[in-house]
């Protein structure tokens, strides 16, 4: 026992009792648990967990929680609680549904006087916390599936593209099930090739070292967020990314890192885009063919604050969207 059962006045009848269901998280490190739930372990008669090998029991017994390594049914949890007891039952991963469902029909036949039953969560994921699983399941895949573990970055570029693409289309399309899904195909990518990564037998890194990157960038490229600088319009935000990231790279050319590997149309707008924020007097080339008149509507577009690659994947659609129509019409 863990406290002293409450007196029960004389000439009363002894309560049904309580049964505290208490679950926890395992996102979140062991021991960590909100102060109800070990206001409801110090006094409980009972605390019982039918996982021997539950990470919270060595935090629990630590703290001086005396812990049955039992599973009960739900008769013997009802018989436990008689006459006022409380009984606190450590949820396994599965969250005891056995139990609670046994609860349920010993309620439902109306047989015996049940005890009240408390669902108490006891720590509760922090946002970001699916992550987690991802990185675990990543770890699962690399290891056990044929495909998977034999893939490189080289391998799955490809599907890095593909994605994207698949990506925009579900924003254009404005399909939020679709966007959802999209985003969490692309982020898959992410983890698989930082799970790669971690292989590498002269630089390794993991996902932690990616996030990690990311997030010191994020910070010293917001020093109006996260510094002593101020920024009260998008073009001041522009100026200070743009700023901070010219003393980190310290590029020679305003060419740098423009990939030329992307679609004409972006790649002729993030040049125009470059020469333009650097004031360079870099007029465009003339020449005959379609070429250079494609790359005039590309600057003449990023000039304008149009993304030219998506001007004409809209004009695509509708295009396509006529073709179709005439196609119907023909039936």
């Amino acid at each position: 026992m863990n406290a002293t059962t409450a007196d029960t006045a004389p000439g009363t009848t002894p309560g049904p009792g309580r049964v505290v269901l208490l679950t926890t998280s395992h996102r979140v490190a062991p021991g960590l648990l909100s102060w109800p739930a070990w206001q409801a372990l110090r006094t409980a008669d009972r605390v019982l967990c039918a996982d021997g090998a539950h990470p919270q029991l060595p935090y629990l017994r630590e703290a001086g929680i005396r812990v049955d390594e039992t599973a009960p049914t739900a008769e013997e949890l009802v018989a436990a609680c008689a006459g006022g007891h409380t009984v606190v039952v450590v949820a396994t991963g599965e969250g005891e549904p056995a139990l609670t469902d046994g609860l349920a029909r010993l309620a439902g036949s109306g047989r015996l006087r049940m005890p009240d039953l408390e669902l108490l969560p006891a720590s509760y994921d922090l946002p970001g916390a699916r992550l987690l699983d991802l990185v675990q399941v990543m770890d699962r895949i690399r290891a056990e599936c044929p495909w998977s573990s034999r893939r490189t970055h080289q391998g799955l570029a490809k599907y890095a593209i593909e994605e994207a693409y698949e990506l925009v289309e579900a924003i254009e399309d404005g399909d939020r099930v679709e966007l959802r899904e999209e985003l969490g195909d692309v982020l898959l990518q992410v983890v698989f090739h930082a799970r790669i990564a971690e292989e590498d037998p002269d630089a390794p890194f993991s996902v932690d070292d990616v996030a990690g990157t990311i997030v010191a960038k994020l910070i010293h490229r917001h020093p109006h967020v996260f510094g002593d600088e101020t920024a009260s319009t998008p073009e001041e935000v522009r100026e200070h990314w743009l700023r901070t990231k010219a003393a980190e790279k310290q590029r020679t050319s305003v060419t740098e890192g423009v990939p030329l590997g992307q679609p004409g149309l972006a790649l002729a707008a993030k040049l125009a885009s470059r020469v333009r924020t650097a004031d360079l007097p870099v007029p465009l080339p003339s020449g005959e063919g379609v070429g250079y008149e494609l790359l005039a509507l590309a600057a003449r577009a990023e000039a304008e604050g149009t993304d030219p690659e998506a001007a004409l994947r809209a004009a695509a659609r509708t295009y396509r969207d006529a073709i179709r129509r005439t196609e119907g019409a023909g039936d």
